[in-house]
């Protein structure tokens, strides 16, 4: 194992055990390095490895802390890889989302409380009547982030949102070239709305399904 891949699992021994709780501050560099038996230099890549990935706060002139260690703020590092990916592989996070968002929608339908899906039925309320391809992503977006955040779970939320980037082309091209698009996003975005509504997590899980999946059954043909 490399020097710098050892200091950063001696770090992160320390935050999982407790020791270091979040928003924790780091002991003072020599005294680290001395007693996680490393060198200054082996502590400091293994310090910026973790301030790359959200883990460490490195603070100039005040020191180094633990970060909050929350979903979203942890998984940033994950929408950068995200960014990177290729045209040919926005299906396979289609097929992510199919696998993730039905059961976030169904925890939304159970767990969002009345003033939650008021501004649920806002954010439909707020598309114009007739709306061009980029107000309908925007809002499409949206929803489906605020269904994702209704599910209770931050890691699932975070997650979710991750995978806005990679599919938000497709999701134009569709618009743009499917006949029907924006009337059919606008029928099944009322559709799970009103199961969410209604506390029918089935119903809703079900519908989001539909949703996902039309739109990855129109870019296979479309590929």
């Amino acid at each position: 194992m490399a020097v710098t891949d050892a200091a950063i699992d001696k770090i992160k021994e320390m935050i999982v055990s407790g020791e270091l709780a979040p928003g924790a501050r780091l002991p003072k560099e020599a005294d680290l390095a001395e007693r996680l038996g490393l060198s200054r230099n082996s502590l400091r890549e293994a310090v910026r490895a973790l301030a790359l990935i959200n883990v460490l706060d490195v603070r100039q002139g005040d020191g180094t802390y633990v970060t909050s260690l929350e979903p979203r703020l942890l998984l940033d590092a994950l929408s950068f890889v995200v960014d990177f990916h290729r045209d040919d592989t926005v299906l396979e996070f289609f097929q992510v989302r199919r696998i993730l968002e039905p059961s976030a929608t169904a925890m939304a339908a159970a767990n969002m409380g009345p003033d939650d899906i008021k501004e649920l039925r806002a954010i439909l309320e707020a598309l114009p009547e007739n709306p061009n391809i980029e107000q309908l992503v925007a809002n499409d977006l949206e929803f489906h982030q605020r269904i994702a955040l209704g599910s209770g779970n931050t890691v699932l939320c975070s997650l979710i949102e991750s995978l806005s980037g990679p599919t938000t082309r497709a999701r134009i091209w569709r618009g743009l070239t499917q006949e029907g698009a924006t009337v059919k996003t606008q029928e099944q975005h009322l559709a799970i709305y009103e199961a969410i509504a209604a506390h029918q997590p089935d119903v809703a899980r079900a519908w989001a399904t539909v949703h996902v999946a039309g739109v990855e059954q129109w870019l296979r043909s479309a590929l």
